[in-house]
């Protein structure tokens, strides 16, 4: 994935994210540390609560790869290089 397409997927999924995180009000790096350690068992009673954590958990999870992908690329370009000088649409 070019770097262009790296960033208009985060923005994105970031936008995703920011509807569980107003829901819920915790940012979503806090909610994934600790759904990863077994800390929000107690929640999977909830239908709705246990469907949105795994859809949020998901999301982070992309966001989280295309993070990395985009901070591989970045470093191996001079940013004058990358950035674009026509509007993408």
């Amino acid at each position: 994935m070019e770097i262009h397409e790296l960033v208009i997927e985060m923005k994105l999924l970031e936008r995703r994210l920011t509807l569980y995180e107003e829901k819920y009000g915790v940012l979503s790096e806090d909610f994934y540390t600790a759904l990863m350690a077994g800390k929000l068992s107690a929640y999977d009673e909830f239908d709705e609560t246990r469907a949105d954590f795994s859809r949020w958990k998901g999301i982070y999870e992309t966001w989280r790869r295309r993070k990395l992908s985009y901070s591989e690329q970045i470093g191996q370009r001079e940013l004058a290089e990358t950035l674009r000088l026509q509007p993408a649409y």
